[in-house]
């Protein structure tokens, strides 16, 4: 019975595909406006909206906040709609038809910024159908939903596919270890060198301060919140992009103030007993994690606590990268890690007593919030990260928040969402 429930979720949703790509082509064909187009193994949200908030300080752009990247829910963006049950045909013929509305008069929009995700070779070639971007913006290539791709050249190769469906591509040249180059490609970096490129980058406990560069010459100088260099990225590929289409060095710092974290992506909440809490829970991945500690190394606090999750979807990635992870954990500078879902436990929680830290493990997030609530110093500082299913460390940082109401500032907190939580963990 579930397998034939499956089988007609996959023929209504490649309906409506056809009919959302059907009017995607007409609306491109009908209208003068630039669609940019993200791809990549992480980071790939933040820099749609880094890209959308710099752009839209200057053009009338088009984006969602959430993370639609299907091959359903991307054409929705084109025309600001949100995504009916597939199985409700009477709110999905009213769909058509208001993009039908949309298709008689003319588009208000100058950009559309999209991503595109993929979780299985292939999956991105079929956006080719109805997708053509001006620009596109590879932002990562790295270990992540791997288990259906068995190797990081299958990974590569499906996140590289994007390039096919636009003019002009962006590759992040630190996190995209084979970047290629040529007339359609262009680079950014903070490491390598890069035709888009940041310097003189100083971090403090309230954010950090950049120049950027082009072509090795400074076209604005800027400040901002972020605290790590993931959240950099995500700016400077928007400062290239921005760079790209024609805005000014003022029209772009002006987007960049615009440019927030937001739930599950490094933002700062307020904890018990006068602590801070770094919540990156919204999914993790080797380099994210890695990322996040180094962050957590930087800042200054007199106690110092790593609540590290599973990092799912590994496939058999996943021991070695939770042995480096574990390595990664610094008992210099961490007073304690807690580990939450199997590998995590078994994998990081192992190598990382075996080099001196403090660890504890559970296998559930509310658990290790109970536990880790007692053990907060004042002014301690915590980071929480984890992946989605089995770990849902976002419901560890509720239970170590100062106002509870801040809850609503974390990730997965609707009713569905709470439901899937409560089954995963009866």
């Amino acid at each position: 019975m579930v397998y034939l429930s499956e089988i007609m979720k996959a023929f209504a949703r490649n309906i409506v595909a056809s009919i959302l790509g059907w009017q995607v082509r007409r609306l491109q064909k009908k209208n003068d406006f630039k669609v940019i187009a993200v791809a990549g193994s992480v980071g790939k949200t933040s820099t749609k909206l880094a890209i959308a908030n710099v752009l839209s300080a200057g053009l009338k752009t088009q984006f969602q906040n959430g993370n639609y990247n299907d091959l359903v829910t991307v054409p929705l963006i084109f025309f600001g709609q949100t995504e009916p049950n597939i199985f409700n045909p009477f709110a999905w013929l009213k769909v058509f038809i208001n993009n039908e509305i949309q298709l008689a008069i003319k588009y208000p929009y100058e950009v559309v910024v999209v991503e595109i995700g993929t979780d299985a070779p292939g999956m991105i070639a079929e956006f080719k159908s109805y997708l053509r971007a001006e620009i596109a913006v590879l932002s990562a290539v790295t270990p992540e939903h791997t288990e259906h791709f068995g190797s990081m050249d299958a990974v590569e190769k499906e996140e590289m596919v994007v390039s096919e469906m636009a003019s002009l591509t962006f590759v992040n040249k630190d996190m995209c270890k084979n970047a290629p180059s040529g007339d359609n490609f262009l680079s950014y970096a903070i490491e390598a060198d890069a035709d888009f490129k940041l310097s003189n980058i100083t971090f403090d406990d309230s954010g950090c301060s950049f120049d950027a560069l082009a072509a090795g010459k400074k076209i604005l100088s800027a400040k901002h919140e972020a605290l790590s260099e993931p959240q950099l990225y995500s700016i400077l590929a928007a400062i290239a992009v921005a760079y790209k289409l024609g805005l000014d060095g003022a029209t772009i710092e002006a987007g960049i103030a615009k440019i927030h974290p937001v739930a599950g992506r490094m933002q700062i909440l307020a904890g018990i007993n006068n602590s801070k809490i770094i919540d990156d829970t919204y999914n993790a991945s080797p380099e994210a994690v890695k990322a996040a500690l180094k962050t957590l190394y930087r800042m200054n606090a007199p106690q110092k606590i790593a609540i590290l999750g599973n990092m799912n979807e590994l496939g058999e990635f996943s021991e070695a990268e939770h042995t480096e992870i574990g390595n990664r954990c610094d008992p210099a500078q961490l007073d304690l890690v807690v580990t939450i879902g199997p590998d995590a436990n078994k994998y990081l929680a192992t190598t990382a007593t075996k080099i001196g830290c403090r660890v504890e493990s559970f296998q559930d997030p509310f658990a290790a919030g109970e536990f880790v609530a007692k053990q907060i110093k004042p002014g301690a500082l915590i980071l929480a990260k984890g992946s989605q299913n089995k770990v849902f460390a976002e419901e560890t940082a509720k239970l170590l928040l100062a106002d509870p109401n801040d809850s609503n500032k974390l990730v997965r907190q609707s009713k569905q969402w709470l439901k899937i939580k409560a089954q995963n963990f009866k």
